[in-house]
């Protein structure tokens, strides 16, 4: 047994618990002359192994699962309302929030299927009109309000967002942090909400100065969407609204922003 003893060592002290799944199984395979209570130790110490050990991810497979389970619970329990989506949509909804992963909206505010027209970009912002710049939100905005004739429009901002506390790290002369090309160009769209907060809340800590400017970011949008005349008009003829929320997971709150 001092063979079996050295080779049981050995997968055990190897750095990945697959790893040593696989050399148990090898070693029964391999050691055919086990006896009964050997070959029963090993069997168990692999089914211990397999239970801790981390399972690799499998993208193709989540997918599948996942549409595989919305088919089942949510499509074929809901014949009626995916029928009539069929047809075309109506929401009553234009919603901006952030691709961050922990903030989807339809969560949050449990929005179905038809309800809201959605625009997700880093920190929710909306960028002031622009026909050559930024066109693909201007597009958005456009086809919500003028063609699908959305009542409200809201914007929500989150804790402890990526997006403007890169905002507030970006240096007073707006210099280009290298490999941010991307993002320093786009959050710079509320520059200024972070000069509003560096102005009144300068006596704050860096995160606290963070939760307001994710606020403040908010008014910013609601104010660069008035810019869109087709968003103004029907504001002013008030058949469209526009509203802010700021969604703080780390606490479970959802508040609506006075602009």
């Amino acid at each position: 047994m001092s063979l079996l003893s050295w080779r049981l060592h050995r997968e055990m002290a190897t750095d990945s618990c697959e790893d040593a799944i696989t050399g148990l199984q090898k070693l029964l395979s391999e050691k055919g002359d086990l006896d009964d209570i050997a070959a029963a130790k090993i069997k168990q110490l692999t089914a211990e192994l397999e239970a801790i050990a981390p399972k690799q991810f499998n993208a193709v497979e989540r997918i599948k699962t996942g549409f595989a389970h919305f088919k089942k619970e949510k499509y074929e329990k809901n014949p009626a309302l995916y029928g009539e989506l069929a047809k075309g949509q109506s929401p009553k909804f234009l919603v901006f929030a952030c691709s961050d992963s922990r903030v989807c909206p339809s969560h949050i505010l449990n929005f179905q299927p038809g309800e809201a027209f959605m625009v997700r970009n880093i920190a929710s912002m909306v960028p002031p009109y622009d026909q050559t710049k930024y066109s693909g939100v201007g597009a958005a905005i456009e086809y919500a309000v003028l063609h699908l004739e959305v009542e409200n429009i809201l914007v929500i901002g989150h804790s402890r967002c990526g997006g403007i506390k890169h905002l507030m790290h970006i240096p007073d002369d707006c210099t280009t942090a290298s490999g941010s090309d991307f993002i320093d160009d786009w959050v710079k769209t509320c520059l200024p909400a972070k000069d509003k907060v560096r102005r009144e809340c300068n006596s704050l800590d860096i995160d606290e100065q963070c939760t307001n400017c994710e606020k403040e970011a908010v008014n910013v949008s609601l104010k660069n969407l008035l810019t869109y005349p087709f968003v103004r008009e029907r504001v002013a003829k008030k058949p469209l609204s526009v509203k802010g929320g700021h969604y703080d997971f780390v606490k479970g709150s959802f508040e609506l922003l006075e602009s």
